[in-house]
């Protein structure tokens, strides 16, 4: 057993420093909780609608800051509650639509997430590698961070990629970094920005607390001394600064490669908030239908390459119903376009598809694509059963929809252009999966389209959340993007990430644009799932490492957190800014 510290330092007379005591930082449980909490709310303030992109770094630098007790459990309740504090708020929308139990549900499925991360990182932490070494631990926090966020984008079925912090940067330098890296590279920009903070500021705290210990004329003041100094407060700002701004050297480009495609975009509105705005038999069909006339208010016939109508734009598939398919038809010929109609399909074999269907006018549907990933819980039911014990609410899906097997491209065969464009389509919330939205451009869409339908969710920031990724999705892949809604928010986006036009919520409106047609790769897309698969591996490689690290202390006879149990210099931990408790403390 290693011998109890000294209550008094021989070399300086005075009371040594406390094992149990961090001077870098804060060590009470409610003062980490706290910390978590607000970490939590600042990281939601960054997304839309208030947008306060920045607010990020802070989010994520106060939980890097209430992570540094040496007790897994504890960690795991500090992340927790970050993640409650963060996922209840921004996913307010799920309560608007359903109640409250599947909002809380959802946002505790995935604050749990970030539970596992705060256990993970006291693992990761205890490897000798990282300790007393700041800026190591400031990426290695981020590799973790962003490991973890990745993991929840892909279990349970099928992952829920929301709020995953590349999608608070479309507005930010930090968000034309996803022309390199997709949304992997920009989350670990944020998180390393957001923890490099922390860590300057840890070391502003821990200078003034060296310096309130200084002795002046004594054989430690060269240390103090150097503790003092200003490197490792200046090289982590001066490394977060950097990182925010190099992105704005990325080479984006938004010049037409192909040509111009000449579109229009119809927001139909219904006629209240709530899925009952669909309960009115070709009530939003007709909204759209007369939509699209409006839009000869802007262009002459014949002068639209494509109309662009949301998800669910049609309450009636023009494939069964002989009259919804003639008036479509008369909607198509007298704007001189084709329709892409947003509609249900029900196959006899049960289910249901949400498609997109290119209507030519006098020919019918001539393409199609079907949403590939049902969102679970809201257009199918997983585990119906048990969670009917919990909410009645599962059964406002009464049929289940069932997943397409195609990529999303849509060939739309322009006259104007003399060949066939491939229009990249992602339904809804398909918008949030990066791999659906890469396929699409490497299988040749020269342009991305997002039908959407918000009408369950209100006045919440769920539209806006989900422009902000298409946004992000027009710089990853270097493709304009229309998202086009119901109800709003639909919008035009440049290549670069830009919002050029967008409309107000629940209002009946038109958007013409043209769209720059590019056929080049971006290096995003290139990459595919790499920089998604090397983060992973690396996330668990350090949590192996923390682990292996760990039992081989233990076996020589030291505390795992590092502390050696004698002396002013007993704990290893607080030289890295972790508590300093003695094991016993840390497990409690």
């Amino acid at each position: 057993m290693p011998a109890p510290a000294s209550a008094t330092d021989p070399s300086l007379g005075r009371p040594a420093p406390s094992p149990r005591r961090d001077a870098g930082g804060p060590v009470s449980r409610p003062l980490t909780l706290l910390l978590a909490l607000l970490g939590g709310l600042l990281t939601d303030a960054a997304f839309p609608d208030r947008g306060w992109w920045p607010a990020a770094f802070v989010g994520v630098g106060l939980l890097f800051w209430a992570l540094r007790r040496d007790d897994a459990r504890w960690g795991a309740l500090v992340g927790l509650v970050w993640g409650l504090s963060f996922f209840l708020p921004h996913l307010w929308w799920a309560n608007e639509a359903t109640d409250t139990v599947p909002w809380i549900a959802l946002s505790v499925m995935e604050a749990c997430f970030v539970a596992v991360l705060g256990a993970a990182w006291v693992w990761a932490r205890r490897w000798s590698w990282l300790r007393g070494r700041p800026g190591r631990q400031a990426v290695a926090f981020t590799v973790l961070f962003v490991g973890v966020e990745q993991a929840r984008t892909e279990v349970p079925f099928g992952g829920f990629p929301w709020g995953r912090l590349a999608f608070s940067q479309a507005g930010s330098p930090l968000g034309r970094a996803a022309w390199l890296g997709g949304e992997v590279l920009v989350s670990v920009l944020v998180a390393l920005v957001g923890s490099l903070l922390a860590a300057a500021v840890l070391a502003v705290v821990r200078r003034r607390a060296a310096a309130a210990h200084a002795v002046p004329g004594t054989p430690g003041e060269d240390r103090e001394d150097r503790t003092r100094g200003t490197a490792p407060v200046v090289v982590p700002l001066l490394v977060a600064g950097a990182l925010v701004a190099a992105p704005l050297l990325v080479p984006l480009d938004t010049r037409a490669q192909a040509g111009t495609l000449e579109v229009g975009a119809v927001q139909g509105n219904v006629g209240e908030p709530g899925l009952g705005s669909f309960a009115n038999r070709a009530e939003v069909l007709n909204n759209h239908l007369d939509g699209t006339v409006a839009l000869l208010d802007q262009v002459d016939p014949g002068d639209l390459d494509v109309v662009l109508w949301p998800e669910n734009g049609s309450d009636l598939d023009p494939q069964e119903a002989p009259e919804v398919a003639a008036a479509i038809d008369d909607a198509a010929r007298e704007v001189g376009a084709p329709i892409l109609v947003g509609a249900q399909e029900f196959p006899e074999t049960g289910g249901r598809y949400n498609v997109a269907l290119l209507w030519e006018p006098g020919a019918g549907v001539v393409d199609r694509y079907a949403k590939q990933h049902p969102a679970p819980f809201g257009e199918y039911m997983p585990l119906r059963p048990l969670l009917r014990v919990f909410s009645d609410q599962v059964d406002r899906v009464t049929i289940d929809m069932i997943p397409g097997g195609e990529t999303g491209v849509v060939d739309l065969a322009s006259g104007r252009l003399g060949r066939t464009v491939p229009l990249g389509v992602v339904i809804c919330f398909e918008v949030a999966y990066d791999e659906l939205v890469r396929d699409a451009v490497r299988a040749g869409a020269e342009v991305l389209i997002v039908p959407t339908n918000n009408a369950s969710f209100g006045y919440t920031a769920e539209s806006t959340q989900q422009l902000a990724m298409s946004r992000l999705r027009a710089i990853s892949t270097g493709r304009a993007t229309v998202q086009v809604s119901t109800v709003g928010v639909s919008g035009v986006v440049a290549p670069d990430g830009t919002l050029l036009q967008s409309t107000d919520l629940f209002t009946a409106d038109q958007l013409v644009a043209s769209l720059p047609l590019r056929t080049d790769l971006t290096p995003s897309v290139r990459a595919g799932g790499l920089p998604a698969l090397v983060v992973g591996l690396l996330a668990a490689g350090l949590v192996l490492a923390g682990v292996v690290g760990s039992v081989r202390e233990r076996r020589r006879g030291r505390p795992a957190d590092g502390t050696t149990g004698a002396g002013p210099g007993a704990s290893a931990a607080a030289a890295d800014g972790q508590d300093g408790q003695d094991a016993q403390e840390g497990r409690r």
